[in-house]
């Protein structure tokens, strides 16, 4: 398994609670959330090297929600 680094994270109240909903519609807990809208970014962004393994709980592929779907 990938060594993963804890840090803390502020945010605004509204924030997070738009954040905690989202993950809840997509069955992600809040870090989960946030480790895969960061990865995503990184990707689109062409700022991820490399793909990372997925870790226990993430979802990856065909699992994944789809930022199409309305």
């Amino acid at each position: 398994m990938t060594a993963r680094k804890p840090f803390l994270l502020r945010l605004d109240p509204a924030t997070f609670e738009a954040l905690q909903a989202w993950a809840a519609d997509d069955l992600r807990s809040v870090n989960g959330q946030v480790e895969f809208l960061l990865r995503r970014s990184l990707r689109e962004a062409g700022r991820l090297r490399t793909e990372s393994h997925a870790t226990p709980g993430s979802r990856t592929g065909s699992d994944a929600p789809s930022d199409a779907a309305t």
